[in-house]
């Protein structure tokens, strides 16, 4: 049986955090911002659903998607792209 990550899990480091926010094109003020958060994230299954939530005091994202579906998100308040996932 695989490793289940359900959970909640708290951020320890972000390590070159910075770097990979400057790659994606986030502007310096949002990085800034970014890099005093301390975030949690809260991953949960519900039969073939996973919920990832992502919580901070600035905001919260939460993501609900099926392992193998092609879905289409907008990172609103973090980087403001339309990706598929």
């Amino acid at each position: 049986m695989p490793t289940s990550f359900c959970g909640t899990w708290d951020m320890v480091s972000n390590v070159n955090f910075e770097g990979y926010m400057m790659a994606l094109g986030i502007s310096a003020y949002l990085r800034k911002i970014a890099l005093k958060l301390k975030l949690k994230k809260v991953i949960e299954q519900q039969g073939d659903q996973y919920i990832i939530k992502t919580l901070s005091t600035l905001r919260n994202y939460i993501i609900v998607f099926r392992v193998g579906e092609e879905f289409a998100e907008f990172t609103q308040g973090l980087d403001n792209r339309h990706v598929k996932v």
